[in-house]
């Protein structure tokens, strides 16, 4: 089954700003995230202008500017979804350092005919967290639903999801989805890489 990849780095980061290019293990983070999942597949970033110089050149596949700026993340992937060829997609957001290929053949392996997405799952202090940016999309299905939410005026990435044929399935490793919002956030990642 062939796969694309959408690597989500437009976000605002507010809490912390330029999160994408701090280095883990001397390399940026979101091109640390290239390396993870972008093997043999189609591969595109999201984002809403360029990185430095520097950062480009790790990063050489498309960069896809948003064109919903300010809609987050959902109006990053119907932008890039819109300018690729894969029918399957596996989005993630280029602060999430542990998720890689083996985990995209993982959803690839679990998809079955009729799914339009496979969101992973797991539990958190007692409840399901859906990881809807780790998930695999058909990026056609994606495409109908998000663009009549974006036009709703709304941004909210599991209205998308309601709306198409989406599966759970259970991934018991929360460690996958750590992904770095904060200084602290931060510090943990390097220790965890170090450990």
């Amino acid at each position: 089954m062939t796969v694309g990849i959408v690597i989500l780095g437009g976000g605002e980061a507010t809490r912390l700003p330029g999160k994408l290019a701090l280095e883990v293990e001397n390399v940026p983070m979101i091109a640390r995230v290239f390396a993870n999942v972008s093997a043999g597949r189609e591969t595109f970033v999201s984002g809403k202008g360029t990185f430095d110089k520097a950062l480009d050149a790790r990063l050489p596949v498309p960069l896809v500017i948003d064109r919903w700026s300010a809609r987050g993340p959902l109006g990053g992937l119907v932008s890039t979804f819109a300018q690729m060829r894969s029918r399957l997609v596996f989005a993630l957001a280029g602060d999430a350092p542990f998720i890689d290929s083996a985990f995209v053949d993982y959803l690839c392996e679990a998809w079955r005919d009729g799914d339009e997405a496979l969101v992973p799952v797991h539990e958190t202090g007692g409840k399901q967290q859906l990881e809807p940016l780790a998930a695999l999309y058909d990026r056609l299905a994606f495409l109908r639903e998000g663009i009549s939410v974006l036009r709703t005026g709304r941004a909210a990435l599991h209205l998308v999801i309601e709306r198409l044929r989406a599966r759970t399935i259970a991934v018991p490793d929360v460690r996958l989805f750590a992904n770095v919002n904060t200084a602290a956030d931060y510090a943990a990642l390097r220790s965890a890489v170090r450990a």
